[in-house]
């Protein structure tokens, strides 16, 4: 009598396939067991993790190698002073579309070689001819500024300064001159800082009057870029680096 064939399962498997996926999973297990019994070299380990500490310094464990400070301390300042710069421009970024419906003046971010420049203009800041801060806005971008300032390096500091386009006060403003009234302005900027937790110690605060201009002053939309107080962060250490090297090579000369 022929054998039947399964009606469910038209064409079955070779025997010798169900035997062969037996193997393997034999073998898979075999090696599973081995490697779960296996030993690792201490102290080959300790070695690897000892080599990598060296290296970078942050690892427990091993024979940790001489690092230099120096170095390290240039980078990480190097490090902290790019992302304050970067912070700084998101926020004046962030205060310029805040006030771009309002039609007031954008705030600029200048970088430099030891640090980098906020220009605030001074429609921003003051009323015509006045000296206090009465924007509310540009004084709480002021109070971040501040607040900015705690994850700076130790060694940056700050120069407030003002500026005035080339006309002479008003007859009845109470400043006799562009000097005094830049310096006024600067240093009405400069006390907003510093209430707002800005040592003192890390600020200088003076005024220019219209004597560095960055636009004409034939124009009012020339005149309006003039007036302006700007707030320089800079790196002191680096600055006097730069200043002996400059007198160095003047030396050379």
């Amino acid at each position: 009598m022929p054998k039947k064939k399964c009606p469910d399962c038209p064409k079955c498997l070779p025997g010798w396939l169900a035997a062969f996926g037996d193997l393997m999973s034999l073998l898979l297990c075999f090696f599973v067991l081995l490697l779960s019994m296996a030993t690792m070299d201490a102290k080959k380990v300790d070695a690897a993790i000892g080599s990598l500490a060296g290296a970078m310094s942050i690892l427990e464990g091993g024979v940790k190698t001489e690092v230099n400070k120096q170095r390290a301390q240039q980078a990480a300042t190097s490090e902290a002073g790019t992302q304050t710069s970067e912070q700084a421009a998101m926020m004046v970024t962030d205060f310029n579309e805040m006030t771009e419906s309002k039609g007031g003046a954008a705030v600029k971010l200048e970088e430099a070689e030891e640090g980098f420049t906020i220009h605030l203009p001074s429609s921003i800041l003051f009323e015509s001819g006045e000296v206090k801060v009465t924007n509310q806005d540009a004084i709480l971008f002021l109070k971040r500024l501040a607040l900015m300032v705690d994850n700076m390096p130790p060694d940056i500091e700050l120069s407030v300064r003002g500026h005035t386009d080339n006309r002479p006060p008003a007859a009845t403003s109470i400043y006799k001159n562009n000097w005094e009234l830049s310096t006024a302005r600067a240093l009405s900027v400069g006390e907003i800082l510093m209430e707002s937790g800005v040592p003192a110690k890390k600020m200088t605060i003076g005024g220019n009057a219209g004597h560095r201009p960055v636009a004409t002053n034939d124009t009012p939309e020339g005149r309006a870029k003039n007036r302006r107080v700007e707030i320089y962060f800079y790196s002191e250490e680096q600055s006097q680096k730069r200043a002996a090297q400059q007198s160095v090579l003047e030396m050379d000369k």
